[in-house]
């Protein structure tokens, strides 16, 4: 069975210290140009923005293809916050047999699934006597560009 890993060593939850960034109040055209804003700097806390729980809040970096049609790539960090019961159509952090994996959670009639976002990896349905646990819920990816 081929698995997205992600790196775990022993997570640690993030900080509740605000991590801010300069913000300009429009947004970004990715088509066609617009007419620039007023380019007004507002500064924006990141951790107010995308974390509720920041106890229960991990960052872990990707490694693996399976999720690519989710946007989640080889190498993203994702943010996975453990506070969020988990429901049907949630991307997923989840350990199998010892081992965490990036899935999509799928539910119905009392079956489970963890569901992978990428036709060439298998989906996961847990067998009898295999053990599974959702570990928490995917709430963001971050990415980084080349420079």
């Amino acid at each position: 069975m081929s698995l997205l890993s992600l790196d775990l060593a022993v997570p640690i939850p993030l900080a509740q210290t605000p991590v801010w960034v300069n913000a300009l109040p429009c947004r970004v055209a990715a088509g066609f140009p617009s007419p620039a804003d007023d380019h007004a700097v507002k500064r924006v806390d990141l951790m107010e923005q995308l974390i509720k729980h920041p106890q229960a809040t991990f960052l872990l970096r990707v490694r693996g293809e399976s999720m690519k049609d989710a946007g989640i790539f080889d190498n993203d960090v994702v943010l996975v916050d453990r506070a969020i019961n988990p429901c049907s159509g949630h991307v997923v952090v989840a350990v199998v047999d010892g081992e965490f994996v990036c899935k999509t959670l799928w539910q119905r009639a009392g079956r489970m699934k963890l569901k992978a976002a990428n036709p060439t990896f298998a989906d996961i349905s847990p067998k009898d006597g295999q053990t599974v646990e959702i570990w928490g819920v995917v709430v963001a990816a971050i990415k980084q560009f080349r420079t």
